[in-house]
């Protein structure tokens, strides 16, 4: 049995952090890359100083500071120790990642999968045909609920069965590739958006840990979306959203709900 090379692409946050800490610990990881900036054109900025654009995304920026002001995610995943990386492999940090340093790297090692969790959209030379497949952890269940937010617009829509996690193929579409395993954390009556957020991906954390032993012993997953579902953008989540599902959640939205972790895996 050969053991697989994998090249982790991540963020910067706690939640990140975690997720290439885990699959590090399985001594499989050659390499992880965490993009830690944005990519700017001029064409972005002035589509950001649009004054419609300009307001939503600064109050989006202010109410983040506030949900993670005091540092919940950190103590989730990290309890009171700091969210550093641990591995010894190579690293990089790139501020978008579509880098050509990124390609670089990817073609010196040649891994044999390319886990991702919390990147940008991935485009161009890596999806090239004949490279290394790349798997993501998106934080939603594809084809119901692709893209931004799907924690949240599950729980809006009054699924809370809905809330979880994708993992899936990378393709060229948004959350659109074959399907590996749907992830669906524990609810209770007592959780909030962020928490479900989190357990979520803390449990698809491990069942991408758990899938690398499965590939290793000759299983294999991929089955194709059946539907469009719904493509969820950041721009759609408004003032008004948010304050509608937080009535709803204080009002006892989740009274009575106690559903628990549940995995299902999509072999070919």
């Amino acid at each position: 049995m050969t053991k697989l090379s994998v090249m982790v692409l991540c963020g910067p946050s706690p939640r990140h952090i975690y997720f290439a800490n885990t699959l590090s610990s399985t001594g499989r990881v050659v390499a992880i890359v965490q993009e830690v900036g944005t990519h700017w054109t001029a064409k972005k900025v002035v589509k950001t100083l649009r004054p419609d654009n300009f307001f939503r995304k600064s109050w989006r920026w202010l109410r983040d500071r506030k949900r993670y002001a005091d540092g919940r995610e950190s103590k989730f995943f990290f309890g009171e120790s700091e969210p550093v990386l641990t591995q010894t492999v190579r690293a990089l940090t790139v501020a978008h990642i579509n880098d050509p340093s990124l390609l670089r790297l990817a073609e010196d090692l040649s891994p044999d999968l390319i886990a991702v969790f919390g990147t940008s959209l991935i485009r161009d030379d890596l999806l090239r045909p004949g490279r290394s497949a790349l798997i993501n952890l998106h934080g939603g269940l594809s084809p119901s609920y692709r893209g931004a937010d799907c924690t949240f617009w599950a729980l809006y829509h009054g699924e809370p069965d809905q809330v979880g996690c994708t993992l899936h193929f990378i393709d060229r579409g948004i959350d659109t590739g074959l399907l590996v395993a749907h992830v669906r954390p524990e609810v209770h009556e007592d959780d909030d958006e962020l928490t479900l957020f989190w357990r979520a991906v803390r449990d698809s954390t491990e069942a991408f840990k758990e899938l690398l032993d499965r590939i290793e012993q000759g299983e294999r997953f991929g089955q194709l979306q059946r539907e469009n579902g719904r493509l969820y953008q950041v721009r759609d989540r408004r003032l008004y959203h948010e304050r509608d599902l937080a009535e709803r959640l204080r009002g006892g939205m989740l009274r009575d709900v106690d559903l628990p972790r549940r995995v299902t895996w999509y072999p070919v």
